[in-house]
């Protein structure tokens, strides 16, 4: 795939939210890096036949998933505008083709709206970004090759707490559920899709 077909194309932006981004944790790229990428595609998007879906989750006591596991969970008490997306894109009132989805859960498709919103668009192909690589980004992966989606999964538009994970997933885990390319590869994609 060289091109796309911008009517059928969705960004998928995982979790570029207040409380995920400024972790100083995050590699190889920072929390601001991997915003940057992302809005670097969505300004390519903006207002074009694609879809632009900004994906956050809630993170409270009440909703935070507490299944036993061999990992301890960390306990920490999110910051009160956890939620808020910080990409630029987020708040700017012009763009006319973008949707935000909610979920609490690590994918982004399992409890929420967000297939019904790509379905009644006929949307069948996703250019995935975003944070954690290891947790949001697999996940929702995961969900969309179970779904049947076509997938572009930004290399340099994602990161994670755990350098090695985020190599893994990339060169391993992810080849397997999807396409992985660079933010100038997909932008080259979108110069030269239909419009």
């Amino acid at each position: 795939m060289t091109t796309l077909n911008l009517n059928k194309t969705a960004l998928i932006a995982i979790d570029l939210q207040a409380g995920i981004t400024q972790n100083p944790q995050l590699v190889p790229y920072s929390g601001a890096e991997v915003v940057a990428q992302t809005q670097r595609i969505a300004a390519a998007l903006k207002n074009t036949p694609a879809l632009i879906v900004l994906v956050h989750v809630a993170n409270t006591p009440v909703t935070a998933l507490h299944p036993l596991t061999d990992r301890p969970k960390r306990h920490t008490t999110p910051v009160p505008n956890y939620s808020d997306l910080v990409l630029p894109t987020a708040h700017d009132a012009t763009v006319m083709n973008q949707i935000e989805v909610l979920k609490y859960n690590p994918g982004a498709f399992y409890g929420t709206d967000l297939e019904v919103q790509l379905r009644r668009r006929q949307i069948d192909t996703l250019i995935l970004t975003g944070l954690i690589t290891s947790n949001g980004v697999y996940m929702t992966s995961k969900e969309a090759y179970q779904a049947g989606y076509e997938q572009l999964i930004v290399s340099d538009a994602m990161a994670d707490r755990d350098l090695e994970l985020h190599h893994v997933f990339v060169t391993k885990m992810l080849p397997q559920l999807g396409r992985v390319r660079t933010t100038a590869e997909i932008l080259n994609m979108i110069q030269t899709g239909e419009k």
